[in-house]
């Protein structure tokens, strides 16, 4: 505990930690807000002036045990991923994972994204009786699927508390309805590393989120291929933009959530939302009209139109893909420096010919420095492929034309819209996943090539079938 405590002393000054304990008597004013993987989220509703308009994260931990419930160990991190991130010292003293993941937004992916789009948050220290009742009071509002895999992790003793920026925490919030849109964007860009074997080469032509569809179709997440394509919303031109987003909305999946004045009303807290039937478009629409001067049908329309130009005038998706594409080596190419680094055999040339291995060559005769270069931009690119993007709007009123904020004029009903943009999800990816990270993508690449294959015998059956009846 001492290890902790003085590193809280170190880093106090930089303002990360808020020094206030939450117990027990504290969980009733935390709400349900969502979940992904890693985190839950839980929403403040009390009156407690440092904590109005907060969010806060919560570690989750595998009910099947062992790996997050250990106790900690004297560091956040390995051994090779101080040598990873020797340059950041901030984060290779880090004595626990909740202050490396912090400081790992503060540190590096602010810089690099830009400080007026990313908050790091605080650190709150808790009890595990907060803990605990926090995971008693929200249980019933978990999606089953994630209560079946994952709990709080009761072994924490800090979490995460950002601003909610799913609202605008100035002015008056029950005068002024607030609407925010949370997109992940996902990778912007075809790979064209020269590292990509011939096996995969379809990496090259098509998006890595298009062909994880077909990985998630056969797993059964999701029950229809979504239209979307990263490369449009990347694209600049406010058209394709456009249609990215309504694809979104179409098949919103886990990429696309709507809230109005924090609460949620389109998509999914927890998972996979279904597909937009009539039903839910419809309630989508009702609860628009509040904040759209715009005739019956047509606010859905405004708010995809907003959201676009909000994204283009914003700039971040640039921002954005410039982060994404220090990957320029493909996991295809990270995963043989990755195996230099740990000084492991390298277990994807074991399977490789010699032909096939003279691609690798140049990767396993780089200096140490290069490959932990190419390891460490995998590692953040992959952080920047994964995170999400909340764009939160305030319909102006007339005559206020002090606001300090970003607008966007909304030509269609007359409006001007305040907004904001903050990336959020910006969670430090960890060395020892490289190897899952590797098998992952081959088996994307696989499933999409057998769904290709499946799909051109079901046409050519077709086909034959309706020759044969033509000839009839």
């Amino acid at each position: 505990m001492k290890c902790l405590n003085d590193h809280r002393r170190l880093i106090s000054g930089k303002r990360c930690w808020m020094e206030v304990i939450l117990r027990e008597n504290d969980a009733a004013e935390w709400v349900y807000r969502g979940e992904g993987a890693a985190n839950l989220v839980l929403a403040y509703t009390g009156s407690s002036p440092p904590f109005i308009g907060k969010v806060m994260r919560i570690r989750k931990a595998p009910r099947n045990g062992a790996e997050a419930m250990s106790k900690r160990s004297p560091s956040a991190m390995t051994a090779h991923e101080r040598l990873l991130w020797k340059d950041v010292h901030q984060l290779i003293s880090s004595p626990d994972n909740e202050i490396a993941c912090q400081l790992f937004v503060h540190h590096v992916m602010k810089p690099l994204l830009g400080s007026k789009f990313v908050d790091a948050g605080m650190l709150v220290r808790v009890s595990r009786e907060f803990l605990e009742l926090v995971e008693k009071n929200v249980i019933c509002q978990r999606p089953a699927w994630r209560v079946d895999t994952a709990q709080v992790n009761m072994h924490r003793d800090s979490v995460l508390l950002m601003s909610d920026h799913s609202l605008f925490t100035h002015g008056n919030p029950g005068s002024i309805p607030c609407i925010s849109v949370e997109i992940k964007p996902k990778c912007g860009f075809l790979p064209l590393s020269r590292f990509i074997s011939e096996g995969t080469a379809i990496k090259r032509r098509i998006t890595r989120f298009q062909m994880h569809q077909a990985l998630k179709l056969h797993q059964g997440e999701i029950s229809l291929l979504s239209e979307y394509n990263p490369l449009d919303l990347f694209a600049g031109s406010k058209e394709r933009i456009r249609k990215a987003i309504k694809d979104l909305f179409t098949t919103p999946q886990n990429n696309f959530r709507v809230f109005m004045n924090g609460s949620l009303i389109f998509g999914s807290l927890g998972g996979g939302a279904e597909d937009t039937n009539f039903c839910i478009a419809k309630a989508f629409e009702d609860a628009l009209k509040s904040v759209f001067q715009a005739d019956d049908g047509l606010c859905t329309e405004n708010l995809l139109t907003l959201v676009a130009e909000a994204v283009q005038k914003s700039g971040v998706l640039d921002r954005l893909l410039e982060v994404q594409k220090l990957d320029n080596v493909d996991i295809e190419g990270a995963i043989h420096a990755y195996y230099d680094i740990t000084c492991q055999q390298c277990m994807v040339c074991r399977e490789l010919s010699e032909e096939q291995l003279k691609r690798y060559t140049s990767l396993h005769s780089a200096s140490l420095d290069s490959s932990l270069r190419i390891v460490k931009d995998y590692l953040i690119a992959t952080t920047a492929k994964d995170c999400s993007l909340m764009i939160c709007f305030r319909p102006r009123k007339e005559g206020d034309s002090g606001s300090v904020c970003n607008n966007v004029y909304l030509e269609s009903t007359k409006q001007t819209f305040d907004f904001k943009v903050y990336f959020i999800d910006l969670d430090l990816k960890r060395m020892s996943k490289m190897e899952e990270y590797y098998e992952l993508d081959q088996k994307i690449v696989s499933y999409y090539k057998e769904m290709v294959k499946m799909d051109q015998r079901r046409n050519s059956h077709t086909c034959k079938h309706h020759k044969q009846h033509t000839q009839i």
